[in-house]
């Protein structure tokens, strides 16, 4: 008797959505990591994340990108991570926001602000991380330049308990 072998689960892709020129123009650079071709080579529908209804969370979501590739709404389903593409155009904030998922990102391209809990914000470039245990507050911003990342969420992924409290006064 032979055993089946079992394949991931694919979610059909909506259209696929170009990703705006100031990503390109982050991982065509130097110091970009070298997985950028091959992502600008991808067909992927990028689109704000849809982490809350909140208001204020979608206002502030439009300057980003985001493609879950593994995870409860990802391309592969997984309950047991996240795990995904994501970016902030220019000139953006995604202020603090707290969840239940452990998370980190690592940035492949462009540079970002990262504020974590009440210390100020320090800026990640490519190849760097940052770690956000769970419930911790944090944040992050952009200026000139876009940034692209790889995110995982581990741990409870449900956004029952997400928080967004918007843009820190303390910047």
């Amino acid at each position: 008797m032979r055993s089946k072998v079992l394949r991931p689960t694919l979610k059909p892709q909506s259209c696929p959505t170009p990703l705006p020129q100031s990503f390109i123009n982050v991982m065509e650079r130097a110091d970009a990591n070298p997985i950028c071709k091959l992502i600008t080579e991808m067909q992927f529908h990028w689109a704000p994340p849809e982490t809350s209804s909140d208001p204020l969370y979608i206002k502030h979501s439009i300057s980003k990108v985001h493609v879950e590739l593994l995870g409860p709404n990802g391309l592969v389903k997984s309950d047991r991570v996240r795990l995904g593409l994501y970016g902030m155009k220019p000139d953006s904030e995604y202020g603090i926001r707290t969840h239940a998922a452990e998370e980190i990102y690592i940035m492949l391209a462009g540079d970002v602000d990262w504020k974590r809990r009440d210390a100020p914000y320090a800026i990640h470039l490519p190849g760097e991380r940052s770690y956000h245990p769970s419930m911790m507050p944090h944040a992050s911003r952009t200026h000139e330049v876009a940034f692209l990342s790889v995110y995982a969420w581990y741990g409870d992924l449900s956004t029952d308990n997400y928080v967004y409290e918007g843009i820190p006064s303390n910047k």
